[in-house]
C-alpha cells in the first residue's frame, strides 16, 4: 500500500451534475483539501493553475466535453478605466472599503441573506444558514480577509474605516501575486450604485496599493450571461492550455 506524506495534496473527482451556467450540460470538478502548514503556498500554486477556493477546498472544472470555464485575472498595472467605470466609482465615492480579519457577524449575514433572497433564490447557496455563512468565512487555512463597505465617516481619514450601514462585503484571499475575490455580496436595493462592479474596481485599487499585479475573478464562461461582466475588465489574462494569455479587448 502506497503511503503519501501528509502535506502532499490528494486530488478527487466529483460525479457529474447539472451545469449551473450552460443549460443542458453537465459539470465535473477536480478538488483537493487546503489544510496544513503549506495551505497558503498550495493555494497560490493551484490558483495559478486555474483552481478556486471554497472554504478549505480548492477546485477546478474537469468536464469531459466542455472547456467553457476560463480562469480570468485582471492586469492591475495596465487596467484601463472606461467612462462607465468612472461613473460607477463616482456613484460610490461616499463608500470606503475596510479590510479586516475574516470574522463573520450577524450584520454581514443579514446582508448576505437579503442578497441571496433577491438575486439567487434558486441557486445552490439559497438555503445557507447563519452557521453555513460562518463556515464560509472562517473555514480557511490561507490568508483570507473580509472587506466591508460602509459610508465614509468624519474620521475615515484617520481610522481608514467607514461608519453606518453595511452596503457590501467581499471575502478575499491575499495571494503572493494578487487578490482573489472568493465571494462578494451587497445590498440588492442599491441598484444605481453597481456595487458588484465597484467592489472589483476597489480591489484593483487595493492590489495596486499593495504592489500586487493581479486581481483574480474566478471563471469567465463564454455564453453565460451571469459571467459576461468579467470580460469588461481589460486588459486581462485568461488561462488556456499553453498558459495565461493576455486579452486586450
Amino acid at each position: 500500500m502506497t503511503e503519501h506524506p501528509r502535506d502532499t495534496p490528494q486530488f478527487y473527482l466529483t460525479a457529474p451534475s447539472p451545469c449551473p451556467y450552460l443549460p443542458g450540460r453537465e459539470e465535473r470538478k477536480v478538488f483537493t483539501h487546503l489544510v496544513g502548514e503549506r495551505a497558503t503556498q498550495l493555494n497560490d500554486v493551484l490558483t495559478h493553475g486555474g483552481f478556486r477556493r471554497s472554504q478549505s477546498i480548492a477546485y477546478r472544472p474537469a468536464c469531459e466535453q466542455c472547456r467553457a470555464c476560463v480562469s480570468v485575472r485582471i492586469c492591475v498595472n495596465d487596467f484601463r478605466e472606461t467612462r462607465g467605470f468612472r461613473r460607477v466609482r463616482k456613484a460610490n465615492v461616499d463608500l470606503i472599503g475596510d479590510m479586516r480579519a475574516a470574522v463573520p457577524t450577524a450584520e454581514q449575514y443579514s446582508l448576505f441573506r437579503g442578497y441571496l433572497d433577491s438575486r439567487h433564490s434558486d441557486g445552490g447557496m439559497a438555503d445557507m444558514s447563519v452557521l453555513d455563512y460562518a463556515m464560509m468565512v472562517e473555514d480557511s487555512h490561507v490568508r483570507t480577509r473580509l472587506i466591508e463597505y460602509r459610508p465614509r465617516g468624519p474620521d475615515t481619514g484617520i481610522t481608514g474605516r467607514g461608519q453606518g450601514a453595511l452596503h457590501a462585503v467581499a471575502l478575499t484571499d491575499i495571494l503572493a501575486d494578487g487578490l482573489s475575490m472568493v465571494y462578494s455580496f451587497y445590498e440588492p436595493e442599491e441598484t444605481g450604485r453597481s456595487l458588484g462592479t465597484f467592489m472589483i474596481l476597489d480591489h484593483i485599487a487595493k492590489a495596486r496599493q499593495l504592489g500586487l499585479p493581479y486581481v483574480y475573478l474566478g471563471y469567465w464562461v463564454d455564453g453565460s450571461d451571469k459571467m459576461a461582466y468579467k470580460a469588461r475588465f481589460l486588459p486581462q489574462e485568461r488561462l488556456s492550455p499553453p498558459g495565461w494569455e493576455r486579452v486586450e479587448g
